[in-house]
């Protein structure tokens, strides 16, 4: 599949099975339960260096505790196989960390 086609919900379903995202329509949606505040950090610390190494890059909301992670191709309006693969690296990041889902 091209990565720059939209993918539909039922395209992306079997890829997200075990990630902690969902697809709502319009993006890749997570979030995840850390220890702490500083635990939440270096979750969102290992995603970042892996985002940057993907070239492709969440919509983040960080708090005591929990982290969201909203995944959308800007460049095509909607959710590409970019998204899917980094919804599937950042859960495993999470589970690596000890992260659980929100």
């Amino acid at each position: 599949m091209d990565e720059h086609t939209p993918l539909s919900r039922a395209d992306v379903a079997a890829d997200l099975d075990g990630t902690g995202f969902r697809h709502d329509g319009e993006r890749l949606i997570a979030e995840f339960r850390t220890a702490d505040f500083a635990a939440a950090v270096r979750l969102l610390d290992a995603v970042a260096a892996e985002a940057d190494a993907m070239n492709h890059h969440p919509d983040v909301r960080l708090g005591w505790g929990r982290i969201e992670f909203d995944l959308l191709s800007h460049d095509v309006g909607g959710v590409t196989a970019r998204d899917v693969a980094l919804a599937r690296r950042i859960g495993e990041i999470a589970a690596r960390q000890g992260a659980t889902l929100g």
